[in-house]
């Protein structure tokens, strides 16, 4: 065979290429845009339905201890920081939008990556505290009124779903979270790796 005669061209041409099909990859980017906003909104409506709840009870219950009105307030408090913190990410999933090029919706993922990992690494942690501190301080006020046996089952059961929501379902929504906003940003970190080469 003689290898002068070996067209380099054609066959480069004709090899398959693995290429990421990009309206796949902005449909996903809508999917998560939408998913996080939805997010976002029910979040705000809990916490929101939370306060005015916590608000009520402050007012009709008419607690004598101040511990239990400053459990309120930092139950309030948590609650406004969280929610404060997190809406601060609706601007940036707003920015996302189907005019971008493929760098900006990269560079809008790693801000909406960042801001997620201050708001699961910090804020989540001070919200858990002051929520923590808040309830036990509300709860003093009744648990006094209680047997020993009973206030302390009743600790323990709070204290209890604490450490399950501190340890499983935060780990575990903040895996899935980042694995969602990680493949994302892989995929379009691919496709501008393939268009610039």
């Amino acid at each position: 065979m003689d290898n002068n005669n070996i067209d380099f061209k054609d066959l480069w041409n004709k090899q398959t290429i693995n290429k990421p099909n990009i309206e796949d990859l902005l449909l996903r980017l809508k999917q998560f845009k939408k998913a996080s906003l939805r997010s976002l909104w029910k979040t705000n409506i809990l916490l929101a339905a939370t306060t005015t709840f916590m608000i009520f009870i402050w007012y009709y219950c008419q607690p004598e201890f101040i511990s239990t009105k400053i459990g309120i307030i930092l139950g309030i408090l948590a609650m406004a920081m969280y929610v404060g913190v997190y809406n601060g990410l609706l601007s940036t999933y707003k920015n996302i939008d189907s005019t971008q090029t493929n760098q900006e919706y990269l560079q809008q993922l790693i801000i909406i990556r960042k801001k997620e990992q201050y708001m699961q690494s910090r804020i989540l942690s001070w919200y858990f505290i002051l929520l923590l501190v808040g309830i036990c301080l509300y709860m003093y006020e009744y648990a006094s009124r209680m047997t020993v046996f009973y206030a302390l089952i009743t600790y323990g059961i709070t204290l209890l779903w604490i450490a399950i929501n501190w340890f499983y379902f935060r780990p575990k929504q903040i895996k899935k979270q980042q694995l969602k906003i990680n493949s994302l940003i892989e995929k379009f970190e691919e496709v501008n790796n393939q268009l610039q080469s």
